[in-house]
């Protein structure tokens, strides 16, 4: 079983641009190739899990996350990075019709979907780490029983540390600027594991 590096996309693998109604709107972050290369050389298998509660509230059609997500291996692939998948869950509580309004297990903080790519991929957890910009992320990593988790200061990450953050029960095991520096905490701590 191998490790993981769990991924948020929006913020933090790729910009945070608000709903991505459209396919030609997501734009990769600075550092995501890189990140996920150097996750791969680590021996990390790498995977994204997103809410996209967009298609529950009416914004777009489903369809439109699965082009976006397309597109995401495209652009990464055109810079030498790859996923070993993508999980995303189209789910709201409160809003949305048949199939997309209801409680679920896989919508963050829940650990829904690292749990179903943890089966899926053969991944071992409590070696996995979890990357994001929201305590949204944070929770899903420590529900879901991760080695650790990072909060990045990119996307919503500064607004969630300065007026989330002092309300929080559950801090981040690491908080970093950029996914540059969050994959070498993360070098760090897996090495002290295999020490």
């Amino acid at each position: 079983m191998r490790p993981a590096i769990f991924f948020d996309r929006d913020g933090t693998l790729c910009r945070e641009v608000g709903y991505v109604n459209h396919p030609s709107r997501l734009e990769l972050a600075p550092g995501a190739a890189a990140a996920l290369r150097r996750a791969e050389a680590l021996g990390f298998a790498t995977v994204v899990v997103t809410n996209q509660a967009g298609a529950a509230r009416g914004y777009f059609p489903w369809h439109v996350v699965e082009e976006t997500h397309e597109r995401l291996r495209r652009l990464l692939a055109a810079e030498g990075a790859r996923l070993d998948g993508i999980y995303a869950c189209p789910h709201h509580p409160e809003v949305g019709g048949p199939g997309f309004r209801r409680a679920c297990d896989c919508r963050k903080p829940a650990p829904g979907m690292l749990l179903r790519a943890a089966r899926d991929l053969d991944l071992d957890v409590s070696r996995s780490f979890m990357v994001g910009d929201s305590f949204r992320d944070v929770g899903a990593g420590r529900n879901a029983g991760v080695r650790a988790t990072v909060l990045l200061r990119t996307g919503y990450g500064r607004g969630e540390l300065l007026w989330k953050g002092p309300h929080q029960e559950h801090w981040p095991d690491h908080v970093a600027d950029d996914l540059a520096s969050a994959l070498d905490w993360i070098e760090a701590r897996a090495r002290e594991d295999d020490a």
